[in-house]
């Protein structure tokens, strides 16, 4: 999602994150009573049997990142004010039409100290005009990227040329490490997971965007662990996940924490065709279904004519980074110069601001491989 290549697992760490994944989740934690910590936290994890079995129902899934092209961030989609359910309506629509059956969408914590009962009838909102359209809904809670001190209210208008120029971390970066605020974060992801846990419009619950992205593994991890105790606690009827997105040795726990608790392994790759097979054959060796949460970065030649067949190939949920253009601005590339407005190809979304695809072709591959055309 940001200004880097997702990770591509090579061999070496691969083997790293297996010696991980194997001293750290074998052995036991005592707690004070002498019982094993690692067991009462593993047991409401999904066997790799339910997983497979939730791949088999929903089928193939292939979406995309969404918010309205009317929202700058987290804050404007979902603030009373902003919301805009009449071009979610029509923009979602489109995406049945182009053959998408899942979104990805952000949430932001800031949302649930404002208005909780507000912010709750506005997801109901969002998710039934999803479901109208036999759309599934994947949340996200956090998200370590761009931007570290969200403040409600009226959101800052786009910098015309840069990518996401008003994307939010969630928590704001300084919550990250202060632990007076995690009560406040327990609220809101037990508040909205107890409120839809049941709901089987919400294909799956990802619980932290790039965690290490804007912090240091140190400095995230510790309330990712509690993220997942938490969610682990209310005992959802949908899978948890968290991303695969980063290598290199300082990640490797990290990343090996992520695979083990995740029901269901996602991941980020805007890579080549070779790059994405290979994590593909990689990720595969864990035995769990993937989710690909964010591919498409055409200039980097990650694109539909290349990843998307693959996808379907090796039954790997696909759901690719933009939809239509709007005050996000990611069509324009991660690292794309202020003084220069004019992009091609497109670094992500899909459709122009008049929701004509951006190119016929990419469409029409669309709805081939989702037996919509």
């Amino acid at each position: 999602m940001k200004m880097k290549m997702k990770m591509k697992l090579k061999v070496q760490t691969l083997n790293a994150i297996f010696a991980v994944i194997f001293f750290t989740f074998m052995g036991c934690n005592k707690t004070q009573d002498g019982s094993c910590k690692n067991n009462e936290e593993n047991e409401k994890k999904w066997t790799t049997a339910k997983a497979v079995e939730w791949q088999n129902q929903n089928g193939w899934l292939v979406g995309c990142n969404y918010i309205p092209a009317t929202a700058v961030n987290q804050l404007e989609m979902w603030q009373k004010e902003s919301f805009d359910a009449a071009t979610i309506n029509n923009e979602l629509k489109l995406a049945s039409e182009t053959g998408f059956n899942i979104i990805r969408v952000f949430l932001h914590d800031l949302l649930w100290d404002a208005d909780s009962l507000g912010f709750v009838e506005r997801i109901k909102t969002f998710i039934s005009i999803a479901d109208k359209y036999k759309i599934k809904t994947m949340l996200v809670f956090f998200d370590d990227c761009w931007y570290g001190n969200a403040q409600l209210g009226k959101q800052p208008n786009p910098i015309i040329g840069i990518h996401n120029s008003g994307w939010l971390q969630s928590p704001r970066y300084a919550d990250v490490m202060n632990k007076n605020e995690w009560k406040r974060l327990e609220r809101y992801v037990k508040g909205i997971m107890t409120k839809f846990k049941d709901d089987q419009r919400i294909a799956l619950w990802d619980l932290y965007n790039e965690p290490a992205n804007n912090h240091t593994p140190s400095q995230v991890f510790p309330l990712l662990k509690e993220v997942f105790q938490w969610a682990r606690n209310v005992n959802p009827t949908q899978p948890l996940t968290v991303c695969v997105w980063k290598e290199g040795e300082s990640y490797n726990e990290l990343i090996a924490y992520c695979i083990a608790q995740s029901d269901i392994i996602s991941y980020h790759n805007y890579s080549d065709y070779e790059g994405m097979a290979k994590q593909i054959s990689n990720l595969k060796s864990f035995g769990k279904p993937l989710l690909c949460s964010e591919y498409l970065a055409r200039g980097y030649k990650s694109t539909f004519e290349t990843i998307l067949p693959l996808m379907k190939k090796e039954n790997v949920a696909a759901i690719n980074w933009g939809f239509v253009d709007g005050k996000t601005q990611t069509k324009y590339y991660w690292n794309h110069p202020l003084n220069d407005t004019i992009i091609d190809p497109w670094h992500h979304e899909i459709y122009r601001k008049d929701l004509k695809p951006y190119k016929q072709s990419e469409v029409d591959l669309i709805k081939e491989l989702t037996g919509k055309k």
